[in-house]
């Protein structure tokens, strides 16, 4: 992945969990554990009271658009009938389960027995697992989640919490296995220090030139959309990427050392991009230092900060409270809090908006963001195609014409403040 190479230890220790990850998946399953497939925003930790092999099909459809198999596994739910215009997430799982996990860089994921899906942070999700469901006769859950126009208010929270009183009893049910609750404060133990850690990396992009890009965040988020979310190896992986890229800044590394122009990215990483979009712009002395959505990790909504908790509450509304941990279920002025707290913490230059083909939850507001941005900061704003997953929809020409008028923007604003 783009730029990693500035990590170098950090990326190898990157492979190896991801290989693990998938790996451990398919023998605890073969073992007869049982298997859950979750949306991203499900929270892991709960999981963790349970034995379960957890899969997170959003997580292996980006792996697979950055393996660059993600247009061939599209083709092959399109031959079953599936349209073009649904999410390329949704398109490359089913297309690998069509195929029996053929084309997939770790052979698929292990059939489910439970799905959890949610109707918030994904406008299709719900109707995708009804898929599998229909395919496999795996119990099917839904979390049924407020979106957020506001801070979430405690009516809301304690709706959640009582959803997921239900999920796991849902659980309980379906595997004939007992809770155990210390086992998710142990978990949410390893969650806060994850989440600290994290914003810590996410720091180093306030350096002048940045120490990090966002293409390295989006690197080393994978695991965190993974099983390994809660657990003390994704602690001791982030220490590490944290360690080692304050030793690289100390000693003059920088991935862009001639940065001009400080760029901020809104919706979800180009993962069939990520090498060839962070080097074009390197040579063009630009850096994409941060972006929302990873940014919003460990935050709470519309903020971009730290939120820590009492040790003493209770995990369950712990956990509620930050439900809606990405960009996705925020609202218009949520988001753009969140946007104008990035933009004068990084210095940013200009924003690249990214309407995302796939994503339509993030992109529907981005129109009426990017007026918002340019008017309250006088930012110079971008918007460029792309879709997350799936490269036909994307062309490297017709993005870069709009971002090489952005750098020009933002020079000509320069030159006429001299």
């Amino acid at each position: 992945m783009a730029n990693t190479r500035m990590l170098p230890e950090a990326s190898k220790n990157l492979s190896k969990l991801m290989a693990r990850e998938y790996m451990d998946m398919h023998q605890r399953a073969a073992k007869g554990v049982p298997v859950v497939w979750i949306a991203i925003i499900v929270p892991i930790e709960i999981l963790k009271g349970f034995d379960l092999v957890i899969c997170v099909p959003e997580n292996h459809a980006a792996a697979c658009a950055a393996k660059g198999v993600g247009p061939r596994q599209c083709e092959a739910a399109e031959q079953q009938g599936y349209s073009m215009d649904l999410c390329s997430y949704a398109r490359i799982d089913l297309g690998t389960a069509f195929q029996g996990g053929q084309g997939s860089p770790t052979m698929g994921m292990p059939k489910p027995d439970i799905l959890i899906s949610n109707n918030n942070n994904c406008s299709l999700l719900v109707k995708w697992f009804e898929v599998h469901q229909r395919m496999t006769g795996a119990r099917h859950f839904v979390l049924d989640i407020p979106f957020c126009y506001e801070p979430q208010k405690e009516k809301d929270l304690l709706y959640i919490v009582d959803q997921y009183k239900e999920m796991i009893r849902f659980i309980e049910d379906a595997t004939g296995q007992v809770f155990d609750m210390d086992k998710v404060r142990q978990s949410l133990e390893y969650s806060r220090q994850i989440n600290s850690l994290w914003k810590r990396f996410l720091g180093l992009a306030a350096g002048k030139p940045a120490g990090i890009t966002a293409f390295d965040t989006f690197a080393h988020m994978a695991p965190f959309i993974t099983s390994w979310r809660g657990s003390k190896e994704l602690a001791e992986h982030l220490a590490l990427v944290c360690d080692e890229a304050e030793q690289q800044i100390a000693d003059g590394q920088v991935p862009v050392p001639k940065e001009r122009y400080r760029l901020l990215w809104d919706n979800i990483a180009p993962w069939h991009q990520m090498s060839a979009m962070s080097s074009r712009l390197r040579e063009m002395d630009a850096n994409i230092t941060c972006a929302t959505y990873t940014s919003c990790l460990g935050s709470l909504e519309g903020d971009i900060a730290l939120h820590d908790f009492s040790m003493d509450e209770d995990p369950l509304r712990t956990l509620a409270r930050v439900q809606n941990f990405s960009m996705c279920p925020h609202g218009l002025n949520l988001r753009l809090n969140g946007m104008k707290k990035l933009i004068e913490q990084n210095d940013i230059d200009g924003v690249i908006f990214a309407s995302n083909r796939s994503c339509k939850v993030y992109s529907v507001m981005q129109m009426d963001q990017k007026e918002l941005i340019r008017r309250q900061t006088g930012v110079p704003t971008v918007m460029i195609d792309v879709d997350h997953a799936d490269s036909r929809k994307y062309s490297e020409d017709a993005a870069f014409l709009r971002i090489e008028a952005l750098l020009e923007e933002i020079d000509a604003a320069r030159s006429a403040s001299q």
